[in-house]
């Protein structure tokens, strides 16, 4: 690669990323997880799945404007797979909770995989139709929406890295 007339060495060339996008309740806790896996190279806080153009917290959190707190997950492909993003997903959570998560209740905390293209469709609703044929969740139905990825709007600067900022930290998950 050469960048103003210069070959750069392969160590020094920017990373292919994909982009994937999760909501399963709060985002603070699904953003914090998603930054412990391997192969993840950063993940954001924010909306999906509404219908205002430019929606606030206080605004998502009142339910009324369709969005689920979301997280953007960028990550390389060569170290961590899609399917592997959906099956940490699908251990950060409790996908068979319709709109909650815990103590969190309303459609902004529901469960939901926005898929950015048509693979990661394929795949979310794959993942979820083999999951859903194991003893796994004792028969409970997976509420978990598959939907192609809409306008993705960061949240505020104060909920990125809110666990990092405010001293705590979700660890992930034990196989």
């Amino acid at each position: 690669m050469e960048v103003a007339g210069v070959t750069l060495p392969p160590e020094s060339r920017p990373i292919p990323t994909e982009t994937a996008y999760f909501a399963g309740g709060c985002f603070w806790g699904i953003e914090d997880r998603f930054q412990q896996v391997p192969g993840v190279i950063d993940a954001f806080s924010g909306y999906m799945g509404g219908t205002t153009a430019s929606p606030t917290y206080s605004q998502v959190c009142s339910g009324g404007t369709g969005h689920a707190e979301t997280v953007r997950v960028v990550y390389d492909p060569k170290q961590v797979s899609y399917r592997e993003l959906i099956e940490w997903f699908f251990r950060f959570h409790d996908p068979t909770q319709l709109n909650r998560q815990g103590p969190d209740i309303g459609t902004q905390y529901r469960s939901a995989i926005f898929a950015a293209n048509e693979e990661q469709l394929k795949q979310a609703r794959e993942y979820i139709e083999e999951l859903q044929g194991t003893k796994r969740f004792r028969g409970r139905n997976i509420a978990t929406q598959v939907k192609p990825a809409e306008t993705f709007h960061e949240a505020e600067e104060h909920h990125q890295d809110y666990h990092e900022k405010h001293g705590g930290s979700c660890a992930l998950p034990n196989e």
